[in-house]
């Protein structure tokens, strides 16, 4: 239900209806409320009474119910005026006018004369208002407003009553009227004089003619068929062309308006003879039909008259006695022909019918009138056009379909079916028109739209008209799709992998990963993090940390490959939407080896200040198993293959290594003049860029006796004589001075020349003899080979030095009771002897690898 509230005030002639209007059973409900206004004036007095006479008339028909309003102003109001309140009028509540972008449009025109004020409601005055200018000569002017409201769509028809004030005088279109008059006229006769125009309507019109008084002439005033008033000029007394040739007249013409208003005419009647016949059109009025946009010169009609009289009596000629102000620039007419032809532009859209007075008039002055009316056909001279009433540059890209975008109008300023319009969207986008209130329309999606796939849309509307042949116009509006979080990023790849050095930098780059957000600026911007996790029970962020901005993985400390060799970390990418997006990856970090840790010899290694020896049996051959050396690399691969080889040695051609094996084995059969003592100093070697490398020194006894054993003190006198004589070089070369070197080189010359090594010497190590229980002789593990190596042994009767001869080799561990070694009492030294020659006896020499953990 809407409430209309009204109030009728006589001054200002405003009317505002009051009513009732029930949408749901009534579809129209339409008021006319008419006004009558009697003045009635008393010179005395000067009393005005006025009788309202109020006619009321309903029309209820199935339509639509829009509300409509209806306003009255007088013309020439002060810009700022207020006519009414629209929101009162119509119940709105004025404080939502411009939520709902309230405004006025008015059809077919483009200047704004009326106004909305959106914080009162009030309907004020835009521009100037004159009724003249709108209207012309017609009686009703009026104009008519739609007031448009959105959110939701409301529309209004607000018409606004211009009423005419007398702000126009009276004139005259010529300044002399002419008349010739037969002195022979008779009493009585009648001149039609020409009509005053004023452009004001109703009693602001011309309402009456005075003539200044005369001698000869009075004023005879009656109203036409036209509404208008006539002025004739009546012989009152005869003329007399000897007395009096010509006279001079003097015509007003006066308005009916407060303050009244008046024009004036200076009538030249010249006296000639007599002319007793008047002009006489052929038809009393002529209707025509004109097209709009005729050409220039274009006849519209051609009017005729004929006077019975001859002579200049009987010539006649054409003229508009009465014509308004925008058809005099239209048309004109033939003196002599009655041609009226077009001189001006004529659309149709400004004025549909033209009303022109023809005066045709014989030499003697006499003169007749005929009324030509003169319709203006519509021409589909006007394309349509596109009015975007409404419009949201920016749609979300997840609005339903069905989301009002945009509010259009189409108007056609021609008529008929030149003005009937249909309204078209291209094919290729997701929205269409959907028809609503008279010729608007909505501009609505059809389906759901992404912004990473399309950004914005170009659409085009076309309106094209019911004319033959049909005009139409095309309008694009830009419309961008407005980004929303619906996109997580992506990473490039689907799992990343990362090879790291071990002895890395701490802060250097370990790799980089890279995921992609289709979104727009916040909501496509991607952070990295670590997904929180523990490496061999550490937080992850102790070995690795993430650029946030560029997704760049940094080695938080140097890593260890033998420490661990991989491992795997949870990279986020998340967006800077509301609400965020996130996805994972996981990264594989290898740590890859570095040639950083040399070999290190198992087997053999000093214990203290001992040095571990093996025995070499003189009876070895070539090929024979004599040690082998045992080392480890913690790297892997490449730096952990390690190579063998025998850097120095006592006897270089006695012994070869296994390249790869470590396994020292005799070179060739060991004879009697090789050295006891064979000292070999071997390095082990990795694989590795560059290569690290350990050595160690291997000390073999060559006996058959261990009573030969010499003591091993010596060894490490010759490792520490050797030391020395590097030694000796290196300063040697370091020395610059020739003389000193030369020196130097002499006592060590000499010093290397007394220096004779010996065998053995007091305070040498000796081999340790094993306990032996009564029965059996048990070597227990203390051997320095791989596998046991039982040998026989013999040896001659009285023998001081117990030599030994190994013959064969045995697996047993133990040695008879009967063969068990006993100390001999001929020497002082630890030398062994048998309890029975030439008995065959065992000894065991087992090889053992000692690891560094034992």
């Amino acid at each position: 239900m809407k409430q209309y509230d009204s109030e009728a005030n006589a001054r200002l002639g405003s009317c505002n209806i009051t009513s009732t209007c029930n949408i749901t059973w009534f579809k129209n409900l339409e008021f006319i409320l008419i006004i009558f206004t009697f003045p009635f004036f008393e010179m005395k007095a000067f009393f005005t009474s006025y009788s309202i006479f109020i006619l009321a008339w309903v029309h209820i028909s199935l339509h639509s119910c829009y509300g409509d309003l209806s306003y009255s102003l007088p013309e020439e109001m002060k810009r700022g005026a207020v006519v009414g309140n629209i929101a009162k009028d119509l119940g709105l509540d004025a404080k939502g006018l411009s939520y709902r972008e309230a405004r006025l449009d008015m059809e077919g025109n483009d200047k704004r004369l009326c106004d909305i004020n959106l914080q009162t409601g009030d309907l004020v005055v835009a521009d100037r208002i004159d009724r003249e200018e709108l209207c012309g000569s017609t009686t009703s002017c009026s104009l008519k407003y739609e007031l448009v409201l959105e959110n939701p769509l409301e529309l209004h028809q607000i018409t606004i009553q211009v009423e005419d004030i007398n702000d126009n005088s009276p004139r005259f279109q010529k300044e002399e009227i002419l008349l010739e008059i037969q002195e022979s006229a008779l009493k009585g006769a009648r001149f039609l004089l020409t009509e005053a125009h004023d452009a004001d309507v109703g009693r602001n019109g011309i309402q009456s003619y005075s003539l200044e008084k005369n001698d000869h002439f009075t004023l005879a005033v009656h109203s036409n068929s036209y509404g208008g008033k006539n002025s004739e000029l009546v012989l009152d007394k005869e003329l007399d062309r000897e007395q009096q040739q010509e006279l001079s007249l003097l015509l007003i013409a006066l308005d009916g308006g407060t303050p009244q208003r008046s024009g004036t005419v200076v009538i030249h009647v010249t006296v000639l003879d007599a002319n007793d016949n008047v002009p006489a059109f052929s038809q009393p009025s002529y209707e025509v039909n004109l097209p709009e946009n005729s050409p220039l010169g274009t006849v519209g009609v051609t009017v005729t008259a004929t006077d019975a009289d001859e002579a200049a009596n009987g010539e006649v000629s054409y003229e508009f006695s009465h014509i308004s102000d925008k058809a005099v620039k239209l048309f004109s007419i033939d003196k002599v022909s009655g041609e009226i032809k077009v001189i001006g532009p004529i659309d149709y859209e400004e004025k549909q019918k033209y009303e022109l007075r023809i005066q045709a008039k014989d030499g003697a002055g006499l003169a007749s009138t005929a009324n030509v009316l003169i319709a203006i056909q519509d021409v589909n001279d006007n394309a349509p056009v596109i009015l975007l009433k409404s419009f949201k540059n920016h749609v979300l890209e997840n609005a339903v379909p069905g989301t009002e975008v945009g509010i259009i109008n189409v108007q056609d300023k021609d008529s008929g079916e030149n003005k009937q319009v249909r309204c078209t969207i291209q094919q290729n986008v997701p929205f269409k028109l959907v028809p609503s209130i008279k010729n608007y329309y909505s501009i609505v999606t059809t389906a759901e739209l992404d912004r990473e796939i399309i950004a914005d849309y170009n659409i085009t509307l076309t309106a094209t008209d019911e004319g033959n042949p049909p005009l139409s116009s095309s309008k694009i509006i830009h419309l961008f799709v407005s980004d929303v979080n619906d996109n997580p990023p992506i990473f490039e790849e689907q799992s990343y992998s990362a090879y790291v050095t071990e002895n890395n930098k701490p802060g250097s780059s370990v790799c980089s990963v890279t995921a992609r957000d289709p979104d727009w600026r916040q909501n496509g911007t991607v952070f990295y993090s670590l997904l929180p996790s523990e490496v061999n029970g550490v937080p992850v962020s102790s070995y690795l940390s993430i650029n946030g901005d560029t997704g760049v993985i940094h080695a938080a400390r140097a890593f260890d490959y033998e420490q661990f060799r991989s491992f795997k970390v949870q990279v986020v990418a998340r967006d800077n939407g509301s609400p965020p997006l996130s996805s994972n990856v996981t990264v594989s970090v290898f740590i890859t080896d570095e040639n950083d840790n040399s070999p290190q010899i198992l087997y053999p290694t000093p214990e203290g200040n001992s040095f571990m020896t093996e025995m070499v049996p003189k009876a070895a051959l070539s090929g024979s198993l004599v040690s082998k050396v045992i080392a480890v690399d913690a790297d892997s691969g490449q730096n952990a293959w390690l190579s063998y080889q025998i850097v120095k040695s006592t006897d270089p051609g006695l012994f070869t290594i296994g390249l790869h094996s470590g396994e020292i084995r005799a070179q060739r059969d060991i004879s009697e003049s090789d050295s006891m003592k064979q000292n070999l100093v071997i390095s082990v070697k990795d694989n590795g860029q560059p290569s690290l490398s350990t050595t160690c020194a291997v000390y073999l006894l060559i006996s058959d006796n261990l009573a030969e054993v010499p003591e091993l003190k010596d060894m490490s006198y010759e490792e520490n004589n050797s030391k020395l004589t590097s030694y000796l070089i290196i300063a040697l070369v370091s020395v610059t001075t020739f003389f000193l070197t030369f020196i130097i080189l002499i006592v060590a010359i000499r010093v290397c020349h007394r220096r004779k090594p010996r065998l053995l010497f007091d305070g040498a190590v000796a081999i340790p003899s094993a306990y032996l229980p009564p029965n059996y002789a048990d070597v227990d593990g203390t051997g320095t080979l791989r596998s046991t190596y039982n040998y026989d042994a013999y040896m001659t009767t009285g023998s001081r030095t117990s030599d030994f001869k190994f013959v064969s080799s045995y697996n047993d561990n133990t040695l008879l009771a009967g063969n068990t070694l006993k100390k001999s009492n001929n020497d002082s030294s630890n030398s062994l002897d048998f309890t029975e020659n030439g008995s065959k006896f065992s000894t065991l020499v087992r090889e053992t690898f000692l690891l560094p953990s034992q």
